[in-house]
């Protein structure tokens, strides 16, 4: 699975380019399944989850050419042929497939997808939104998904999702895309990936209304098209070197931003002591003089950063935030609510050092600032992963972050981007 060494001490100096959104590419690689015209995504990053996802469509039938390294264009062909099981279970993402292959066969099985290791994955929400567009939906004995549309189409409809799921919403947004008349997803998800999907649909010949709201309007059509798209950068990967130029006591320049992803992200870095300013349209700057000191609630009370939908802070930058609240002044209190296993990180962030009380599943209490010191670690998914770098590249010493998979799955090319900041980190199989 191949780890790091990475020597501590260091702050991470420099520029920074930021690779395309992780999760804008899954489901819109899956939603070239829609049309037999060929289409053109630019800005594709170069990860394990997108190399994945394209063998899948490969087996699908798809015919994939590689443009260059962040562009590919991709026609798909008969639809047809037996999913690798192994490649399935590799990503999470695998479930995206669901809704167009439902849309364009009106039939389709898989293997429960695979993944990280952050707790379970609700399915339910997946099959409730397309049983309300006329599919029927049932798990074997083996864990096999099998879902069928009742009457050989799909048929528009008023879809109330019963929680505001990324993918879900992304399913059922795609298999709306060719369903018969209009459709309205209620408790829609509206993260950026979403709008992505919802931007390149609007391209490929499906009207949508209602983009970055929770209620989203779709107009079926018989036929989508071929088109060209460019996905948007990767407010994740975004976050981390936020995180790291903050906790690292350094200064970087970060290149290829939306700012208008950032408002929430930005607050709740405001909380931990780290600060930004736009340096332009597409670059934000990190500097050197942060205050590092933990916020306050009114009153003196013990801050909070907690995580919620769209727009409210990202989950995923959770475990970011908590490695970089050890180095920073005071106490504050990160209430992660969506996985019953995200926190489980911390035991290594302890073992480095971090005065961190791990409350429950969900809820721990940093106390900082904390001298980490290196240790043998390893990455349980890929957010906690780069939560352990940030953390290496704080403590003393020399640290070794195993099943570097898991980090490399959603950041493209990490060990060259931090060489590039001054640090010294090694890639070894």
């Amino acid at each position: 699975m191949g780890e790091y060494r990475i020597i501590g001490g260091k702050a991470a100096s420099g520029e920074v380019q930021i690779s395309g959104n992780k999760n804008s590419a899954l489901p819109c690689l899956a939603a070239t399944l829609l049309t037999d015209e060929p289409v053109h995504l630019l800005n594709v990053p170069d990860i394990e989850d997108v190399q994945v996802m394209l063998e899948l469509l490969q087996d699908l039938g798809s015919t994939v050419v590689r443009e260059d390294t962040h562009s590919y264009t991709i026609t798909t062909g008969s639809r047809s042929g037996l999913l690798k099981r192994n490649l399935v279970e590799a990503i999470r993402g695998s479930i995206l497939l669901l809704g167009p292959l439902l849309a364009t066969n009106d039939e389709v099985r898989l293997t429960p997808p695979g993944g990280d290791v952050i707790g379970l994955r609700r399915l339910d929400t997946h099959f409730m939104g397309l049983a309300s567009l006329g599919a029927d939906c049932t798990i074997s004995e083996d864990g096999e998904i099998h879902i069928k549309t009742k009457n050989g189409a799909l048929i528009g409809s008023d879809v109330f999702l019963d929680e505001a799921s990324v993918t879900a919403t992304e399913n059922v947004l795609m298999a709306a895309a060719l369903a018969r008349g209009e459709s309205i997803i209620s408790n829609a998800a509206s993260e950026p990936h979403v709008q992505d999907l919802c931007s390149m649909l609007q391209l490929m010949g499906c009207p949508i209304e209602g983009i970055g709201s929770n209620r989203l309007r779709i107009t079926g059509q018989k036929r989508l098209r071929g088109c060209e798209f460019r996905l948007g950068s990767d407010y994740m990967e975004i976050g981390s070197f936020i995180g790291l130029a903050g906790a690292s006591g350094g200064q970087v320049l970060i290149k290829g931003v939306q700012h208008e992803h950032l408002r929430m992200i930005r607050l709740g870095f405001e909380r931990i002591g780290i600060t930004f300013v736009e340096d332009g349209p597409s670059s934000l700057l990190v500097p050197r003089k942060q205050k590092r000191i933990l916020a306050k609630e009114v009153g003196g009370h013990t801050a909070k950063i907690d995580d919620a939908p769209w727009p409210g802070f990202p989950a995923d930058l959770l475990s970011i935030i908590t490695v970089c609240a050890t180095q920073m002044e005071g106490s504050i209190l990160i209430h992660e609510k969506m996985f019953e296993s995200r926190m489980y990180f911390i035991d290594w962030l302890i073992r480095m050092g971090a005065d961190i009380i791990l409350c429950d599943p969900h809820r721990a209490v940093v106390n900082g600032p904390s001298q980490l010191f290196g240790s043998t670690v390893a990455s349980p998914d890929v957010r906690a992963g780069m939560a352990l770098v940030i953390a290496a590249v704080c403590a003393q010493g020399e640290s070794v972050i195993q099943n570097i998979y898991q980090i490399e799955r959603g950041y493209e090319d990490l060990c060259g981007k931090l060489q590039a900041l001054g640090l010294e980190i090694e890639r070894s199989e």
